[in-house]
């Protein structure tokens, strides 16, 4: 059975690109464009991994993981940004954020830390 991940940002370009590669890498991939509706997606469906802008519209990435509801605030999270200093000391309040990507990310060091959160 392929694993799910679900990607949030509000640039399409980055939700293209991320469901290409990894399709490729053999993965079932949905994508959410705002906060709300990834937090409506993720209490609604089974992920096995988020990668999460921490800048979108309606709810920040923190405030969509703080309103989970169980067990889905177990997900494993990956927050992209361009401003990582200032989410890293947010970091602290969300158990569930495995790590902090910077954005622009290298395609392949995505692919790898997926595949090591998702082994």
């Amino acid at each position: 059975m392929k694993k799910t991940i679900l990607v949030v940002d509000d640039q399409p370009g980055i939700c293209m690109l991320l469901t290409d590669i990894l399709t490729e890498e053999g993965y079932h991939v949905e994508t959410a464009s705002t906060g709300k509706e990834g937090l409506e997606k993720m209490n609604a469906s089974v992920y096995h991994l988020v990668l999460m802008d921490y800048q979108l519209p309606i709810f920040n990435a923190f405030e969509v993981l703080k309103q989970l509801e169980k067990p889905n605030n177990q997900i494993p999270v990956i927050v992209m940004t361009g401003m990582t200093e200032g989410v890293v000391r947010e970091k602290e309040d969300c158990n569930n954020i495995v790590t902090i990507l910077s954005k622009p990310f290298n395609i392949k060091e995505v692919c790898e830390l997926v595949h090591s959160i998702l082994k």
